[in-house]
């Protein structure tokens, strides 16, 4: 993401051209790389904002459950039941998030961000919920890992992509895309291993 320039030493220049402003480097790039801008306290996350395998917008893997509601809010839902023992996991929508978008939090640390029913919350492929396998493992090539679905029969399926050589341990990162029976997605989540679990909390 973040680009390194190295500079150019610039020649000095004539007494003729001394009035001239100095020419810009010859590596510079040629448009100014807007910075981010941060999220405002209070103000809700957009669907621009993008799933990858480290989080979604302010969120990222491994904050605390603290820093995920200082984020994005609190469980817009607090009636609903988000696990069997929400102390050691809880999958919520905080409540400045877009719809779909579920957090789970695994024992006070955020483990995996989930996208489901929103067509228009997207990956840093540009992948979203309702696009085809085919066109899944298009985009990733031979990154693509992909299982049978653990209760529907093919094409649905699970397409998993790493970003890390590590599937288990805690710096594990990753996308996984789940297929329905129609051969399109479903959910997407991404983060660490919890990303492969097939019945959120259950």
């Amino acid at each position: 993401m973040i680009r390194l320039v190295a500079l150019a030493s610039v020649a000095t220049l004539s007494l003729a051209a001394c009035s001239a402003p100095p020419p810009e480097p010859a590596d510079a790039p040629t448009e100014p790389v807007a910075p981010t801008s941060p999220v405002e306290p209070g103000a809700p996350v957009s669907t621009a904002e993008k799933l990858t395998a480290q989080g979604f917008g302010p969120l990222r893997i491994g904050m605390t459950r603290a820093e995920v509601e200082a984020a994005l809010g609190a469980d817009s839902d607090p009636e609903a039941v988000g696990g069997p023992d929400p102390e050691s996991c809880d999958m919520f929508r905080p409540a400045r998030a877009p719809e779909g978008v579920l957090v789970m939090i695994e024992n006070g640390v955020l483990t995996s961000v989930w996208v489901s029913r929103n067509t228009a919350v997207e990956t840093d492929r540009a992948l979203n919920v309702g696009d085809s396998a085919a066109e899944v493992k298009r985009v990733y090539g031979p990154a693509a890992d992909v299982i049978p679905h653990k209760y529907a029969e093919a094409p649905a399926e699970y397409i998993t992509v790493w970003a890390t050589t590590d599937h288990e341990g805690a710096a594990a990162r990753g996308l996984t895309y789940e297929i329905g029976p129609d051969g399109r997605v479903e959910s997407i989540a991404g983060g660490g291993p919890s990303i492969q679990y097939v019945e959120g909390c259950a």
